[in-house]
């Protein structure tokens, strides 16, 4: 195997396999090690929103905002089966902000981004629209109405790797990058691979260090770099509860401490809540929703649902680290969520670190950091600007032909069920025909391993998107562990453990 490479990319979360696919997509040898599972950390713990970040209009960010915003039509438009469109409901709170200063900010909102599909913001008398019904009756009487975008984060995360890969890209999961030898034209990258313990190294032109929250140890322990790390770790939490309201619109409401939170239509039976915003110390590996990040939210939640949110409703909490970049100083709901490129490349082979970011702007983090790196790596074969252009896999469909995809499939393979096969379409979109390929009866699929789970499709998910154990699938790839038992759980990480070798042979 040649293990030279233009680049080496270490860290799996979407800015990893964002830069693995446009580089890749531009003709570049490149190599991707993540130390777990693709999206293990910050990138699967999000609101999963693809929005422009109304509340940064607050702290006068508005080359994000504006950047985030351009996005959000673009990313629907390459990937129409995992991002979608929103409405969100935002009701005017006496007391908070002005309703003139709410109606402002939706204004730039409306405008900054160059919005062309996405409905405009719109004034709802709340005694009288359906949005008001869930909500503490005679205290909410006027609101507004804006867009959005909602993202299934994991797998955006693992359809970038897995159209990195397809493109010439080596991505490797559980493999550590351990240490690092610097010269001046290249890099020698010693990786550990989890499994059998042993070690490998390539050498790189360049490195790309994007390990979000790990980012700083990887500067530190395993590039041996003098810098001090520029990362801010801030704490997010979230919780998951029974549906509350019936229509599908989300709620962005207002905190009297100044933060705000999301409430949000999840996996068409639940209700997603979230999130916090606390300075996080500690191996981000270990971060969890504490109780009293869930009191916090239950009680926030409260505030404005007619019906109490309360700590046993919570069906499912999960908190992530988000690796923000370090200016010091503001308090953690201020700090910035723009993304900043590091690049040292004096007399030396170059290295780009990455701080900050989010999803929204993880395709443009994508483009700017191979901009910095081109004039280091060999001349590019096609121009920037082709993954906005381009679809990830399974999205190779009209941005707004999904209907049309689930009835498709629901005709085709007549023995799914209607919520099984509008699933499948939701997370694979037309690779959905793959996994279900020539099956004529639920047979034909396998293995049940519950929930709709099958083995089809868990062969997919190990083939294709570099799952290993049911946490990978359960919890990242489908989120089928909020409806699946322990038991079916454990039964599928058996499975796994007795055929991944098999299945990626």
């Amino acid at each position: 195997m040649d293990t030279s490479y233009d680049l080496a990319i270490i860290g799996g979360g979407v800015n990893g396999c964002g830069i693995a696919r446009d580089a890749a997509g531009r003709g570049l040898k490149v190599f991707l090690c993540e130390q777990n599972d693709l999206a293990s950390g910050t990138s699967s713990a999000a609101t999963k929103l693809i929005h422009g970040g109304l509340r940064y209009l607050e702290h006068y960010e508005f080359r994000l905002v504006r950047e985030a915003l351009m996005e959000r039509e673009v990313l629907w438009g390459i990937a129409p089966h995992i991002i979608w469109p929103l409405r969100f409901v935002l009701p005017y709170h006496k007391g908070l902000r002005p309703a003139w200063m709410l109606r402002l900010g939706l204004f730039l909102y409306d405008h900054l981004g160059g919005r062309k599909r996405l409905p405009a913001t719109r004034t709802l008398d709340l005694a009288r629209d359906r949005a008001g019904g869930p909500l503490k009756p005679g205290e909410f009487s006027k609101g507004f109405e804006y867009s959005d975008c909602w993202v299934e984060d994991a797998r955006l995360v693992a359809l970038n790797a897995r159209d990195a890969a397809e493109r010439g890209a080596r991505v490797v999961t559980r493999a550590k990058a351990v240490s690092a030898e610097r010269g001046a034209k290249g890099w020698s990258l010693t990786v550990q691979h989890r499994a059998t313990g042993s070690l490998e190294t390539v050498r790189a032109t360049a490195v790309v260090n994007a390990a979000g929250p790990w980012a700083g140890d990887v500067l530190s322990a395993t590039l041996r770099m003098n810098q001090a790390a520029k990362v801010r770790l801030v704490q997010g939490s979230h919780i998951v509860v029974k549906k509350i309201y019936e229509h599908d619109r989300c709620y962005i409401f207002q905190n009297a401490d100044g933060r705000i939170f999301f409430a949000i239509p999840y996996e068409q039976d639940f209700t997603l809540i979230g999130t916090t915003d606390r300075d996080y110390e500690g191996n981000p590996a270990d971060v969890k929703a504490s109780p009293d990040e869930v009191a916090y939210i239950c009680t926030s939640a409260s505030g404005y649902f007619s019906k109490p949110v309360v700590p046993a409703d919570v069906v499912w909490a999960y908190s992530g680290v988000r690796p923000l970049y370090d200016k010091g100083g503001s308090a953690a709901q201020a700090a910035t969520r723009d993304y900043v490129l590091s690049l040292e490349a004096d007399n030396q082979a170059p290295l780009l670190s990455i701080f900050g970011g989010k999803l929204t702007t993880y395709r443009r983090l994508a483009e700017h950091a191979l901009d910095m790196l081109q004039p280091h790596l060999p001349a590019a074969r096609r121009p920037a600007g082709w993954t906005g252009r381009e679809p990830l896999p399974g999205g190779d469909f009209a941005i707004d032909g999904f209907d049309a995809l689930v009835g498709e499939i629901a005709a085709e393979w007549p023995f799914l069920s209607g919520r099984h096969a509008f699933r499948l379409a939701r997370l694979y979109g037309t690779d959905a025909r793959k996994i279900l390929g020539n099956a004529t009866g639920a047979a034909g699929l396998g293995r049940d391993f519950g929930a709709t789970l099958t083995e089809a499709e868990v062969t997919h998910l190990v083939r294709h998107e570099w799952a290993r154990t049911a946490d990978d699938i359960v919890w990242r790839r489908t989120k089928l562990g909020l409806r699946m038992t322990p038991a079916q759980i454990a039964e599928l990480d058996d499975y796994l453990e007795g055929c991944v070798d098999r299945l990626v042979a």
